[in-house]
């Protein structure tokens, strides 16, 4: 059983910066690909950043292009999410994800003040 943990989410205000972490036990971390999603007040989950088993591609959706970076230490099993010029719509639950069997953490809150 993997077990996904992130941490790092606060209150920060508008046009600040923030990292967030997710440690993954186990000893397979290095060989999947894992993403953040996030989940917004009475919105669906929606995705936001990928990463490869390397870290050597990543994939962005649309909204945080040029704001956040997805990066991973294989070592350290862990995945990580720079968030820059946050905006109060980037205020959202932040789930650290793993396709293979479809792991989930369980969220980190990050909230943006105007």
């Amino acid at each position: 059983q993997v077990q996904l943990v992130e941490s790092g989410g606060k209150l920060v205000q508008a046009g600040g910066s923030l990292r967030i972490s997710c440690v993954a036990s186990g000893r397979t971390f290095s060989n999947y690909v894992m993403g953040w999603f996030r989940q917004a007040p009475g919105k669906e989950r929606e995705f936001v950043a990928t990463i490869t088993s390397t870290g050597g591609s990543t994939n962005y959706a649309d909204f945080v292009k040029g704001r956040f970076t997805i990066s991973r230490d294989n070592v350290k099993n862990t995945l990580y999410l720079q968030m820059n010029s946050l905006k109060p719509e980037d205020t959202a639950v932040y789930y650290c994800h793993r396709r293979i069997l479809n792991y989930w953490g369980q969220g980190t809150q990050v909230t943006v003040s105007s």
